[in-house]
């Protein structure tokens, strides 16, 4: 049986929701959903003395944190992500009375904890105007030759709250000139060149752009032009 990658260390327990079939190494049971390692080996819950505990899935921050404060007894449930190589948590695990006093006070408050979740969802809104449109006035002056509507749909989606993308990066929201610029090559790159068509058609991505390379920095040139002809 191959071992387990030991997730990385936080405070409390930690359970893991193994993706290979696992049996306990003390009562043998399995294939277990849950386990905890002890010395390198996989212990099922009950053996882990953790089996009474049931499991909340990720979500809901406010009950989550109200059952863990009311539980004597909790631990954090994690499963490892191949594609990002990293364990990222998925839920945890409660005593059932514990989590039975933490949904009766979300109960209690839910009304209050919607409206300032209303609040704060209008004051994101305001901060994403806000940087949008100060992403593409930076866009406009490295790139004065790049149309105003255009700076602003590279913007708009380059700065998109939550996806990742280079806008969001701690170099793009300090409005570095390497962050813009690769917002505005990545929007050169799929709108004014083939370089999806070639994608789409088999061709490796690193060939693809290499293809491409002239085309994206012909565009560049232009836009980098102090005077725009468009808007």
């Amino acid at each position: 049986m191959a071992p387990l990658a030991t997730p990385p260390p936080c405070t409390g327990l930690v359970v893991i929701q193994p993706l290979r079939r696992r049996h306990c190494g003390d009562c043998h049971a399995g294939p277990l959903q849950m386990l905890v390692l002890e010395d390198g080996a996989p212990r099922c819950l009950d053996c882990a003395d953790l089996g009474h505990l049931v499991f909340l899935p990720r979500g809901d921050t406010a009950l989550t944190r109200r059952s863990r404060e009311e539980s004597a007894l909790s631990a954090v449930v994690v499963r490892f992500n191949r594609r990002r190589g990293r364990y990222e948590r998925q839920g945890v695990l409660v005593e059932e009375a514990g989590l039975t006093r933490a949904e009766q006070r979300c109960l209690a408050d839910a009304e209050a904890r919607r409206r300032r979740r209303a609040r704060d969802a209008r004051r994101r809104a305001r901060e994403d105007v806000r940087f949008a449109g100060a992403f593409a006035a930076e866009i406009r002056r490295l790139f004065p030759g790049c149309p105003a509507e255009r700076a602003r749909e590279i913007a708009a989606h380059a700065s998109v709250r939550g996806s990742g993308r280079v806008g969001r990066s701690a170099a793009g929201r300090a409005l570095s000139e390497g962050a813009v610029t690769s917002a505005v090559v990545a929007s050169v790159r799929h709108m004014d060149t083939p370089y999806d068509q070639l994608l789409m058609s088999g061709v490796p991505r690193h060939e693809a752009r290499r293809r491409i390379t002239a085309a994206v920095e012909t565009t560049l040139r232009a836009w980098r032009a102090e005077v725009s002809e468009v808007g």
